[in-house]
C-alpha cells in the first residue's frame, strides 16, 4: 500500500513539475501513472516550455 501512495504521489509531483511544459499536468501525470515515475522525470527534462501567446 505505501508503495502505491509512493508511486501516485511521485506521479502527482512531476506533474505539477510540467504544468508549462509541451504535455501539460494531465499528460506527465498519466505518463508518469503508465510508464514509470523515473520515465515521466525524462519525459520532463526532455520537454520543451510552452510557447506563450
Amino acid at each position: 500500500m505505501q508503495f502505491v501512495i509512493l508511486y501516485v504521489g511521485a506521479s502527482i509531483i512531476i506533474a505539477i513539475l510540467g504544468e508549462n511544459r509541451k504535455f501539460g499536468f494531465w499528460g506527465y501525470f498519466f505518463a508518469s501513472l503508465l510508464l514509470t515515475p523515473l520515465m515521466g522525470v525524462l519525459l520532463l527534462l526532455a520537454s520543451d516550455k510552452k510557447q506563450g501567446n
